[in-house]
């Protein structure tokens, strides 16, 4: 893989906090299994838990958020659902059909065989639950074999489906404090990061400080990390934005994160981390850490912008994020169409 782009230096940025620890980039399974001794959270919450980080979530925090709202408006945090998204046949992965089964032509026609000229129209879908914006659900990625809480890979997901973690389990949770970190803007140019970006601790805390104390981290938030990718998909075309190179968190991130006790992760990214990758021959190593390990969900494809917009000119940053997954049974990932109330 190439060599990340280096990390553009704004003017008026703090410095960061403390230097990153290089990364010995020949050895991505030995950072993966450090990473994953330091900040597993397995048994945390009992042997049986299926919720992993969602945990963080309780009735106090539902109640914080909705504190949150003051005006009412709302944001889509979806893009569409459509035969024009940024899949590519990836392993099967292919942007949604949509196909009518009734229509308002055999309504008209007389052929639907309802009496009193009463009429209606359906239709379906069929799509790979990851096409657009989405969830990865605890049972999406494995580490060397084993899944959330340390279950055996083959036994949590057969050809049945996630047998302990799918995604019905968690249909309830994601309702808490909502929090946009705008890196894009915070240390982009244009509000957008280069491909091959790595998101620090740093830029996150130094992103943090430039919004304010509407955008400070705590225990049972979603945060939300918008980078700028899906700004300049619209403008450029999908090219390689699914699966391709793009900002995203560093492995070094992993601290931050597990310390911060956030509920969930979402980006507007395809991939959540950095895209190429930190080490020469590794693929998603961060998935491999804080879902299998941490329990925490992703949120990926999302679509942030119109909210950064509202932020940056109410300078708040925080706000009510309801993100239910739709509850297919057994499912390791789901579509969403994440709502955040300001």
């Amino acid at each position: 893989m190439s060599e990340p782009l280096e990390t553009p230096e704004p003017t008026d940025a703090p410095e960061p906090l403390h230097p990153a620890e290089p990364l010995d980039r020949s050895d991505p399974l030995g950072a993966i299994d450090a990473a994953a001794t330091r900040f597993r959270n397995w048994g945390r919450w009992g042997a049986d838990d299926v919720l992993g980080t969602l945990n963080f979530i309780d009735a106090a925090k539902r109640l914080e958020a909705a504190s949150l709202v003051r005006r009412g408006t709302t944001f889509s945090l979806s893009q569409p659902f459509d035969s024009d998204g940024p899949q590519n046949g990836w392993r099967g992965r292919v942007n949604p059909i949509h196909l009518m089964t009734d229509t308002g032509l055999a309504a008209a026609a007389g052929i639907q065989g309802f009496p009193h000229g009463i009429g209606g129209a359906d239709d379906a879908v069929f799509m790979p639950l990851q096409a657009s914006t989405q969830w990865d659900g605890l049972g999406h990625i494995f580490d060397r074999t084993k899944a959330w809480n340390g279950r055996d890979a083959a036994q949590v997901v057969t050809n049945d489906g996630d047998q302990f973690t799918g995604i019905q389990t968690a249909a309830a949770e994601f309702m808490t404090r909502g929090v946009l970190l705008d890196v894009g803007a915070a240390l982009g140019v244009d509000g957008q990061l280069p491909d091959g970006f790595a998101i620090t601790a740093e830029h996150l805390e130094q992103t943090i400080q430039r919004q304010g104390s509407s955008a400070a981290v705590g225990r049972g938030d979603i945060l939300l990390v918008r980078t700028g990718r899906l700004t300049r998909a619209r403008r450029e075309g999908w090219q390689d934005y699914a699966g391709g190179a793009a900002a995203g968190l560093s492995f070094h991130s992993l601290g931050w994160l597990h310390s911060h006790e956030i509920a969930a992760i979402a980006t507007d990214t395809w991939g959540f981390e950095v895209r190429p990758n930190e080490f020469d021959d590794a693929f998603q190593p961060l998935h491999q850490v804080v879902i299998p390990n941490m329990g925490l969900y992703i949120g990926e494809m999302w679509d942030l912008d119109s909210l950064a917009e509202d932020c940056a000119a109410d300078g708040c940053y925080e706000f009510m994020l309801v993100a239910a997954p739709i509850p297919f049974t057994k499912a390791v990932g789901s579509p969403v169409n994440p709502i955040a109330v300001k």
